[in-house]
């Protein structure tokens, strides 16, 4: 039984889906589609942006959703899952890989999803960080010393 779970936000990096695109027809088909449906060159920016390019999240959020779903559909027949399963975001991207989602639609909707929350993220300064290893009482402290 193959299962595949999709990540959320966090797993960019500059150069993702630079090999998909330049080793199959398909998923150079699905970039450029990804960039005419978006009205913005992200192939350019997943390919060549800065790690500061990627990090914004009107961004971030497609550049997974698109390189975790053109991986999948890469892999043709070879991607048989009997289940899918995504952290946040990568539950879009487990929903179009399985076909249960068209790709334009889910697309659309992890790019309003993304425009929602940047624009949440301009009007709100904060930030996010994981918590590994940390006692509960020390990161409860912790966030109690914090204003």
């Amino acid at each position: 039984m193959k299962a595949y779970i999709f990540p959320g936000q966090g797993a960019q990096f500059s150069g993702m889906g630079l090999p998909l695109y330049e080793g199959s027809l398909l998923a150079k088909s699905l970039f450029e589609q990804a960039n005419d449906i978006l009205g913005f060159n992200i192939t350019k920016i997943m390919f060549d942006g800065s790690v500061e390019d990627l990090r914004e999240t009107k961004v971030t959020q497609p550049a997974i959703f698109l390189h975790s779903v053109i991986l999948a559909k890469s892999l043709g027949e070879r991607f048989q899952p009997a289940m899918v399963a995504g952290h946040s975001l990568g539950e879009f991207s487990a929903l179009v890989a399985n076909g249960t989602l068209p790709f334009e639609d889910g697309l659309k909707l992890v790019s309003q999803r993304a425009q929602a929350m940047q624009k949440a993220c301009d009007s709100t300064e904060g930030t996010m960080a994981a918590v590994l290893g940390l006692e509960n009482e020390i990161v409860e402290q912790t966030c109690e010393s914090i204003d």
